[in-house]
């Protein structure tokens, strides 16, 4: 399926699709501790608008990801986190692999230098998708909160960039 994708910026006219998606995500139990989907505006102000995509596939949305602030510090300014859905039936076909890469290219361009994510440990298939996009473990949170009636850990994972100017605290601005 890779190559038949298409990756764009998400726009308000996806949200349906990306609802059915995020709501689809939350209903497995595997991917968030959400337990229904926001209202747009609330999506819409929390996700930094130039790094949220959608992939596209035989005319249709079929997984997306967006990244929001981790902190309103300026000493954060180039550090976001990440949430990454994919349609059930699109899992495992190259989807998430293409909207990482296009995550990763924006964030990268806008002078971000790392970006995270907590994911549940039994999530094998979206560590093994993160790990093969260069995110590393940090760390697992034990017993972080309770979630459908039992303890959950998660796993903290992140991409610090391999650019040498970010990496060398070489930015002038980070626009996110």
């Amino acid at each position: 399926m890779r190559d038949s994708v298409t990756v764009r910026p998400l726009l308000r006219a996806d949200w349906p699709d990306v609802e059915r998606i995020y709501a689809d995500g939350i209903a497995n139990g595997s991917a968030t501790f959400e337990t229904e989907t926001p209202a747009w505006e609330e999506f819409d102000a929390g996700k930094l608008a130039s790094h949220r995509f959608v992939a596209e596939a035989a005319g249709r949305i079929v997984g997306w990801v967006a990244a929001a602030p981790t902190s309103k510090r300026a000493a954060y300014a180039g550090v976001v986190e990440h949430s990454i859905y994919i349609d059930a039936l699109s899992q495992g076909q190259g989807v998430g692999g293409c909207l990482l890469n296009a995550l990763i290219a924006s964030t990268e361009s806008a002078g971000i230098w790392t970006i995270s994510a907590s994911v549940f440990p039994e999530n094998t298939a979206s560590l093994a998708l993160h790990a093969k996009a260069g995110f590393r473990t940090v760390g697992t949170r034990e017993r972080i909160a309770v979630y459908r009636g039992r303890w959950q850990d998660t796993v903290l994972i992140e991409r610090r960039s391999p650019l040498e100017e970010l990496n060398e605290g070489r930015l002038h601005s980070p626009t996110p």
